[in-house]
C-alpha cells in the first residue's frame, strides 16, 4: 500500500503564495509518476501538474509561468509552489502518485492524497 499525506493549503489573497506537499509512505513501492489534481465545485478533477520520474513535466495552460512541481525523490515527496494564486485557482487539490506495489508483482496503481483545500480571496 502507498499511502499520501498532503499538507500545505489555506487561505491566501490574491497574488499570494502557497506551497503544497505531498509525502508517500508505506510497504515498498516504485513511483513512476507524481502529480497534482483539483477539483473545484461543480468542476471536474483536472490535472494541474505532474513529474515523471525521467524528470518530464507537464502543467495545464491556466498555471503555467505561475506554479511549480518538484520532487525529492530521498524523501518521496512531491511539491506545488503556487505563485501569483488567482480566485480561479480556489480548489481542492490532491496530491497523485502511480507506483508499482512490490508485494503486487509488477502492476501499477494509483493513490490519493486526501485533499487540501486551497483558497484564494480577499
Amino acid at each position: 500500500q502507498v499511502q499520501l499525506v498532503e499538507s500545505g493549503g489555506g487561505l491566501v489573497q490574491p497574488g499570494g503564495s502557497l506551497r503544497l506537499s505531498c509525502a508517500a509512505s508505506g510497504s515498498s513501492f516504485s513511483i513512476a509518476t507524481m502529480g497534482w489534481y483539483r477539483q473545484a465545485p461543480g468542476k471536474q478533477r483536472d490535472l494541474v501538474a505532474l513529474i515523471t520520474n525521467n524528470g518530464i513535466i507537464n502543467y495545464v495552460d491556466s498555471v503555467k509561468g505561475r506554479f511549480t512541481i518538484s520532487r525529492d525523490n530521498a524523501k518521496n515527496t512531491v511539491y506545488l509552489q503556487m505563485n501569483s494564486l488567482k480566485p480561479e485557482d480556489t480548489a481542492v487539490y490532491y496530491c497523485n502518485v502511480y507506483a508499482r506495489i512490490s508485494a503486487s508483482g509488477s502492476s501499477y496503481g494509483s493513490y490519493w492524497g486526501q485533499g487540501t483545500q486551497v483558497t484564494v480571496s480577499s
